[in-house]
C-alpha cells in the first residue's frame, strides 16, 4: 500500500531522488504555497505547482525523472528572472515561497542545503516589482467577536504602518473597502462568516483558530513592540482589535519576516476625525478608480506629487478627508503660502525631485533588504533635508518655519552612510566597490593588490634583486607551483638560506618564499576575500543604520505631507483653483464651480460650463434638479461633492469662490449597476445604497441623489423618491443638504409643500426640433424631458423616432391638467397615460375620494369594509 507523504500526497512507494526528497520535505512545511526551488541557476517548480506556474507565467511545462519513482511535472525559469516572474505569481493571488541554496555547491558534501529565505504573499512583500509605489499594500486581519462586534487590524509591512480597531460589521466593511487590503487573515472557523458579511472580493488566508486567542495575540504584540503594556499605544482596552493585530504578527513571523524593527508602534484607528465616505460614494465619485477603463479618477487629475510617499499620502487624504477645521486650515494656508512665492516653490520642487521613497527605504533598512544602490538613494534623499529646511525657512512664513523645525536631525544617519559607502556603488553587493576606503585596512590592501598585483610583484622582484645581487632574478607563475622566484645556475650560490627550492630546470632553479606565498594567496584570493569583507562590513553598516530608523520614518512622514501640499499648490496653479473658505456651519456656497476631472477631458474649444450651488439647512436644504439626459445633471451633482471633498482635504478647488460648511458624511446614489453575482438587480442595488443614506445621514451630511426609483414601475419610483425627500426634510436627525436630480416632474410639487425644497433645472434650447444643451442651472422646474430628442441624437432609426413622437403627442393631448374638465381618460389597446399621481382629478377618483372621506379605516369591521367596497363599485358603475 502506498504510504502518504508529509505534503498530503501519496508516494508511489518507489525510491525518490535525494533532491526530490528534499523538495517534498520543504514543500510539506508550506502547504498551499508555490515553492520556487533553487537548483543551480534555475528556480524550479514540481508537480501541481509546475502546472499552475506554467499556466500563470506562460512557460513550458515538462517532466523530470524522479529516480525509480514516476516522472513528475517540471516548470522553471532562470534565477536572474525572479523579479520578472515573482510579481506575476503574487498578483495572480498566489503565495510564493522562495527556497534558496544555503551553501556553496562546490563545497557541499552530498546534496546542497536549501531553505525558504522569503515567503511572499499578496499582503506581505518588499519587492518593488510587486508593490505599487503610489499605493499602500495593506495586510488585514478580521476577528468576529459576536453578532455585533468585529475586530480588524491593518499593517503595511513596506512602510511600518500598523493600526487596529473594533466596531460593528457595517463600520468594519466601510474601512475594509476604503483601504482595500491586498490580503485578509481569518480564522478557519470564521471563514464562512467573513464571506457572508464582507463578500467574496477579499483575498482571504486562513489561520488556525488558536492564533485568535487574546493571551497569545497580546503576547505576540508585546514581543514585537518590545514593551510590557499596550496602554501607551491606546489599545489596552480593545481586546477584539488586539486579537486581530496579534494574528497579523503571528502571520508575519510565519512568513519569515524576522526583522520588523520598523513596525515599532500600533495606533488605534478612529475615523471620527475623517469624513465618512461609504463604498458606494468612493465608487460613484470615481475618487481613486474610474468606472470605465478609459476614464480618469480624481487622483489621476490632482496627483502632482514628486515622491511615492507623497502619492500614497494623497490617496489616504482623498479617502479620508478631514473634519477638523484647524487641520484643514493649516493645509490650505500652507498651499497658499507656496503659491505666493513662486521662485521658492520651484526651489522646493527641485529638491523633492531628488528624493527617493524614504519610507520604504527605511523599512528595507530594518529588514536588511536594502541593496547598495538603494542605500546611496537613501543617502541622497537625506542630503536633501537640510536644503529643504533652508528653503522652507526662507519663505519667512511661520507655518513653513514650523514645518522646517519638524524634521528630525538626519546628520547622524548621514554620517554612517558617508562613512561606509562609496559615492558610486555597484548595484549588487557581490560585484564589490561598495564600501568606502579607510573603513578597513585589510579591504584597502586587498583592493590595492587586486588593482596593482603586477606592480607589487615587480616591486618585490626589484627589492630582492637589490637585496641579493642576483641580477637575473625574475618572478614567474605556473598552475602547478603558483608564483616562484627563478634564479639561473650562475647565481644560485647567492640564494638566501630562507628560500625554499621547488623545482630544478636545465638552466635555472625555482624557489618560493614566505612573503611570495603570502602575496600569491592575497592576489589569487583577493576578489573572493573582497566580497566576503564587503559583505561583513555592509552588515555592520545596516546594523548601525537601524539605530536611526525612527529618524528615517519620521522624516519620511514630514516629507510625504509636504509633498502632497506642494502638489496641491502646483495643481491649483495649473488648473486655476481657488482657496475655499472653511466654516463651522451648515452652509455650502459654490460660485462657478467646475468638475475637476471632466474639465480636463474636454477639447480646448469646448470649455466646461461652470455653475453656482447654494445649500443650507434653513431655506434651501434640498434642491430638486430636472432636465433632460445629457444636460449635465449628474456632473453637477458629482462636482459639488468633489469640491466639498477637496476643500476638506485641504486642497484648493475648481471654482471662482467657495464657502464650505464642514460636512461629516458624503453620500451619493448615482448611476445604476446589477450585482448579478449576489443575485441583486439594479433596483435592489439602488435601494441598498439609498437605505444606507437614510440610515446614516445627519444634519451635517451632504447627499447626492440621481434618479432614485427609476429601476421599478413609474408609480413605485415616484412614491419612493417623494417619500425620501419628505423623510430628509422632516426628520430632524438627518436634515442633510441634498441635491436630487430626477426625471419625475411630479417632484416639483414638493417645492409648494416643503419650505426648504427648491426646484432648479439644467437649461436647454429647442431649435427646429433639435436641442442645444446650455448646461446652466436655473431656478424652476423643467416640464420636458426631451428624451426623444436625445434618442435621435444617439442614432435611433428615424422610423422609431417618428413613432415615439406620435405617441408622445397622443399622450400629451390626453394628459389631465388643471385646464381640462375632470373626466376619466381611457385607452382601449393603447398604453396607459402616466398621470400626475399627486393631483388626480378625474371623476371616478373624485367619487372614491368622497366616499372614503370621513371613514375610519382602523375601526372598520370586515363587514363594514365590504359594504364600503360595494358602495365604491356601485358609484363607478353609475
Amino acid at each position: 500500500m502506498a504510504r502518504p507523504r508529509k505534503d498530503g500526497k501519496k508516494s508511489s512507494g518507489k525510491k525518490e531522488t535525494p533532491l526530490m526528497k528534499q523538495y517534498y520535505a520543504i514543500k510539506a512545511q508550506h502547504p498551499g504555497t508555490i515553492l520556487l526551488f533553487r537548483v543551480g541557476d534555475f528556480y524550479e517548480t514540481f508537480g501541481e505547482d509546475a502546472v499552475e506556474v506554467s499556466q500563470v507565467l506562460g512557460i513550458v511545462l515538462t517532466k523530470r525523472a524522479n529516480g525509480a519513482a514516476s516522472h513528475i511535472e517540471l516548470a522553471g525559469f532562470p534565477h536572474h528572472s525572479l523579479d520578472t516572474y515573482l510579481p506575476k505569481l503574487v498578483r495572480s493571488g498566489k503565495r510564493v515561497a522562495v527556497c534558496d541554496q544555503l551553501e556553496d555547491p562546490k563545497q557541499a558534501k552530498g546534496i546542497v542545503k536549501r531553505g525558504v529565505t522569503e515567503l511572499v504573499t499578496p499582503g506581505v512583500t518588499f519587492n518593488d516589482k510587486v508593490l505599487d509605489s503610489n499605493r499602500n499594500n495593506y495586510l488585514a486581519s478580521i476577528h468576529i467577536h459576536n453578532t455585533k462586534q468585529v475586530g480588524v487590524a491593518f499593517v503595511e509591512v513596506s512602510t511600518g504602518d500598523f493600526f487596529c480597531f473594533s466596531g460593528n460589521f457595517e463600520y468594519a466593511e466601510k474601512v475594509l473597502q476604503t483601504l482595500s487590503p491586498s490580503e485578509v487573515l481569518v480564522s478557519r472557523s470564521e471563514f464562512r462568516q467573513v464571506l457572508q458579511h464582507f463578500g467574496e472580493k477579499l483575498y482571504l488566508s486562513r489561520l488556525d483558530d488558536w492564533v485568535y486567542q487574546y493571551d497569545y495575540a497580546r503576547e505576540k504584540l508585546l514581543d514585537l513592540l518590545q514593551t510590557t503594556s499596550l496602554k501607551g499605544f491606546g489599545i489596552e482596552d480593545d481586546k477584539i482589535g488586539t486579537i486581530a493585530a496579534g494574528s497579523i504578527v503571528h502571520y508575519l513571523n510565519e512568513t519569515q519576516q524576522k526583522n520588523l524593527g520598523h513596525i515599532s508602534r500600533i495606533y488605534p484607528f478612529d475615523d471620527s476625525e475623517f469624513v465618512w465616505l461609504d463604498p458606494f460614494t468612493i465608487r460613484n465619485l470615481e475618487l481613486v478608480h474610474p468606472l470605465h477603463p478609459d476614464g480618469k479618477a480624481l487622483v489621476d487629475v490632482i496627483d502632482q506629487c514628486l515622491t511615492p510617499m507623497g502619492a500614497r499620502g494623497l490617496r489616504r487624504a482623498i479617502l479620508l478627508p478631514l473634519k477638523d477645521i484647524q487641520q484643514i486650515q493649516k493645509r490650505l494656508d500652507t498651499v497658499e503660502t507656496f503659491l505666493k512665492h513662486q521662485n521658492k516653490l520651484h526651489e522646493l520642487v527641485d529638491h523633492f525631485q531628488q528624493l527617493g521613497d524614504l519610507e520604504r527605504l527605511a523599512s528595507k533598512v530594518a529588514t536588511q533588504r536594502i541593496n547598495p544602490r538603494e542605500s546611496t538613494l537613501l543617502r541622497d534623499s537625506l542630503r536633501q533635508i537640510a536644503p529643504i529646511q533652508h528653503t522652507l525657512q526662507s519663505f519667512d512664513a511661520p507655518i513653513l518655519a514650523s514645518k522646517a523645525d519638524s524634521f528630525s536631525d538626519a546628520t547622524p544617519a548621514l554620517s554612517v552612510l558617508d562613512k561606509y559607502l562609496l559615492e558610486e556603488v555597484s548595484a549588487n553587493l557581490m560585484d564589490g566597490q561598495v564600501i568606502r576606503g579607510g573603513v578597513s585596512e585589510e579591504l584597502d590592501e586587498l583592493r590595492a593588490i587586486k588593482r596593482n598585483g603586477k606592480d607589487l610583484l615587480l616591486a618585490m622582484q626589484q627589492r630582492e634583486v637589490e637585496r641579493t645581487g642576483i641580477t637575473s632574478l625574475k618572478i614567474g607563475f605556473n598552475k602547478v607551483f603558483g608564483y616562484y622566484l627563478e634564479v639561473t645556475h650562475a647565481h644560485k650560490d647567492k640564494v638566501p638560506v630562507e628560500w625554499t627550492r621547488k623545482q630544478t630546470l636545465t638552466s635555472a632553479e625555482r624557489y618560493i618564499t614566505e612573503e611570495l606565498k603570502d602575496y600569491e594567496e592575497k592576489i589569487l584570493n583577493a576578489e573572493e576575500r573582497i566580497q566576503t569583507l564587503e559583505t561583513q562590513l555592509y552588515q555592520q553598516f545596516l546594523h548601525q543604520m537601524q539605530l536611526h530608523l525612527h529618524t528615517l520614518q519620521h522624516n519620511a512622514k514630514v516629507i510625504a505631507e509636504l509633498d502632497m501640499l506642494l502638489g496641491f499648490a502646483r495643481v491649483a496653479q495649473s488648473r486655476q483653483y481657488v482657496k475655499p473658505i472653511i466654516q463651522d456651519d451648515d452652509s455650502l456656497d459654490i460660485k462657478q464651480g467646475r468638475h475637476p476631472v471632466i474639465e480636463t477631458t474636454l477639447p480646448a474649444d469646448s470649455p466646461y460650463i461652470p455653475n453656482d450651488i447654494q445649500l443650507d439647512n434653513e431655506s434651501q436644504q434640498i434642491i430638486i434638479i430636472t432636465g433632460p439626459n445629457m444636460a449635465g445633471k449628474s456632473a453637477l451633482l458629482r462636482q459639488t461633492a468633489l469640491i466639498t471633498l477637496m476643500a476638506q482635504m485641504g486642497c484648493f478647488v475648481p471654482a471662482d469662490a467657495a464657502q464650505i460648511g464642514i460636512v461629516d458624511k458624503i453620500f451619493t446614489r448615482v448611476g445604476a449597476s446589477d450585482n448579478i453575482s449576489s443575485g441583486e438587480s439594479t433596483f435592489m442595488v439602488e435601494m441598498n445604497e439609498t437605505a444606507q443614506i437614510a440610515n446614516n445621514a445627519t444634519s451635517k451630511s451632504l447627499i447626492l441623489l440621481d434618479e432614485i426609483g427609476r429601476g421599478t414601475s413609474t408609480y413605485d419610483g415616484v412614491s419612493i423618491a417623494w417619500a425620501l425627500v419628505e423623510y430628509l426634510h422632516e426628520t430632524p436627525s438627518c436634515q442633510a443638504k441634498t441635491l436630487f436630480a430626477t426625471h419625475y416632474h411630479e417632484l416639483n410639487e414638493l417645492e409648494n409643500r416643503l419650505p426648504r425644497v427648491k426646484n432648479f433645472n439644467v437649461s436647454v434650447k429647442e431649435i427646429d426640433g433639435k436641442i442645444l444643451f446650455l448646461r446652466t442651472l436655473k431656478p424652476g422646474g423643467s416640464e420636458h424631458s426631451f428624451g426623444i430628442n436625445v434618442a435621435a441624437m444617439a442614432g435611433m432609426p428615424s422610423t422609431l423616432v417618428k413613432r415615439a413622437k406620435n405617441l408622445l403627442k397622443h399622450f400629451e393631448q390626453n394628459r389631465i391638467d388643471d385646464k381640462q374638465s375632470a373626466k376619466s381618460v381611457k385607452f382601449s389597446s393603447k398604453p396607459t397615460v402616466q398621470l400626475n399621481m399627486f393631483e388626480l382629478k378625474d371623476a371616478d377618483t373624485l367619487k372614491i375620494r368622497n366616499i372614503l372621506a370621513g371613514s375610519d379605516i382602523d375601526r372598520m369591521t370586515p363587514v363594514e369594509a365590504l359594504l364600503k367596497l360595494q358602495e365604491i363599485k356601485q358609484a363607478l358603475m353609475d
